[in-house]
C-alpha cells in the first residue's frame, strides 16, 4: 500500500520507454491507481495503451465499478464495444457490479441475455448480488436457485440482499436453508443474521450465534463481528452482556463505542456511558457527531454541567461547530 513506491516505478518504466510497448504493465499500473482509488490517473495511463486487450479493458471497468463509479464502467463497456472487443464472463462481472452499484437494473437485464447468449449463467454470483442490491429480491432468488453449486459467497450474496431490504424472515430462512445443505457460515454470515435478529429481537437465536462465533475464536478476529454482537445485545436490552462482549474484543473502533455507549444512554444507564465515554478518551480514540451527540444528551439528563462543560472544551479543540450542526445543537440543549 505505497503510493508513493508506485509512482516511482510508473516513473521509471516511462523513463525506460516501457509504457509504449507493454500492454501488461500498463494494465497492472492501471490496477494500482484505481486500487488507491485514483482513477484519474488510471485512466491517463489506460490511454497510453496503444491497443487495449480485453484484460485492460476489465481492470479499467473493475476500477470504476469498485470505486462506485458505476456510470463510468458502462461508459467504458460501450466504448469497448465499439472498438469491437468481445467482453468475457470477466468483463460481465465486474459490469455487474457497476449496475449494482448505481441500481442500473436495464442494463444488468441487457448483460444477463448476453451471459444466457453466451452460455455463462450460472458461472457467477454477481447477478443475484445486482438483483439484491435492486431491490429484486424474487429475481435474485431465481438465479440463485438456477446456480449448480452454492457456496458461503454465494449464501452471503443471498442473505445480505434480504437483510438490506428489511426481510429478515426471509434472511432467517436462508441461513437454516444453508446450513441443512452443509454450507458453514463465515463472519459475514453472522453478521447478518446478527443484524435480523437485533431488529427481530430474537435474543435465544443471537445467543446461540454468540455462541458459534466464540467457538471458532472469530471475535479475537472480526472487529465488525464483535460491534454486530455488542449491538444485537444492547438492542436486546442485555446491557452486561454487550459490556463483556465488548470487553472480549482485542481492538474496538468508533464504531463499537458508539453501540455501547448509545445502548448505555437509550437505556437510561447514563452513568455507564459517560464511564465509557472517559475509557474511549483514554484510548485516544476521538468521539464522532453520534458519540458527542449522545454523551450531551446524557450530561443533560442528570444534569452534570461540569462534564458537559468538559466536553465543549474537548469539542472544541477537534471540531468547528460553524460546519456542524448537529453537535452545536446538542450544545445549546445541553446548555438550555
Amino acid at each position: 500500500k505505497s503510493l508513493s513506491i508506485g509512482e516511482f516505478i510508473h516513473f521509471e518504466a516511462r523513463k525506460h520507454g516501457l509504457l509504449d510497448r507493454d500492454v501488461i504493465l500498463c494494465t497492472t499500473l492501471v490496477d494500482m491507481y484505481a486500487k488507491f482509488g485514483m482513477m484519474r490517473k488510471a485512466q491517463d495511463v489506460f490511454d497510453g495503451i496503444q491497443v487495449a486487450d480485453v484484460v485492460a479493458w476489465n481492470t479499467l471497468i473493475n476500477g470504476y465499478a469498485q470505486n462506485g463509479l458505476g456510470h463510468e464502467a458502462l461508459n467504458c463497456l460501450r466504448q469497448m464495444e465499439g472498438k469491437s472487443i468481445s467482453p468475457n464472463i470477466v468483463t460481465f462481472i465486474c459490469t455487474l457490479k457497476a449496475c449494482s452499484v448505481i441500481g442500473s437494473l436495464d442494463i444488468g437485464e441487457e448483460i444477463r441475455a448476453k451471459i444466457c447468449n453466451l452460455g455463462l449463467l450460472g458461472k457467477d454470483t454477481t447477478l443475484v448480488d445486482m438483483y439484491a442490491k435492486c431491490g429484486e429480491l424474487a429475481r435474485a432468488q431465481e438465479v440463485f436457485d438456477e446456480l449448480p453449486k452454492r457456496n458461503v459467497v454465494t449464501w452471503n450474496t443471498l442473505i445480505s440482499g434480504y437483510i438490506h431490504h428489511g426481510l429478515d424472515d426471509k434472511a432467517l430462512k436462508c441461513y437454516k436453508l444453508m446450513q441443512d445443505e452443509g454450507c458453514s457460515p463465515n463472519a459475514v454470515t453472522f453478521i447478518c443474521i446478527l443484524k435480523a435478529i437485533s431488529r427481530m429481537g430474537l435474543l435465544e437465536m443471537g445467543e446461540e450465534i454468540h455462541a458459534h462465533v466464540s467457538e471458532r475464536g472469530l471475535l479475537q478476529k472480526d472487529i465488525v463481528l464483535g460491534t454486530t454482537l455488542v449491538d444485537m445485545y444492547v438492542k436486546c436490552g442485555l446491557l452486561n452482556k454487550a459490556q463483556n462482549v465488548f470487553n472480549e474484543l482485542p481492538k474496538r473502533n468508533i464504531v463499537t463505542w458508539t453501540a455501547l455507549i448509545t445502548g448505555y444512554v437509550q437505556h437510561g444507564l447514563v452513568n455507564d456511558a459517560l464511564d465509557c465515554f472517559r475509557k474511549m478518551l483514554l484510548e485516544g480514540i476521538f468521539p464522532d457527531s453520534i458519540i458527542l451527540t449522545c454523551i450531551l444528551k446524557a450530561c443533560s439528563t442528570i444534569g452534570s454541567l461540569q462534564m458537559g462543560e468538559e466536553i465543549h472544551a474537548e469539542i472544541s479543540k477537534h471540531v468547528s461547530l460553524e460546519r456542524d450542526i448537529l453537535i452545536g445543537t446538542a450544545l445549546v440543549d445541553m446548555y438550555s
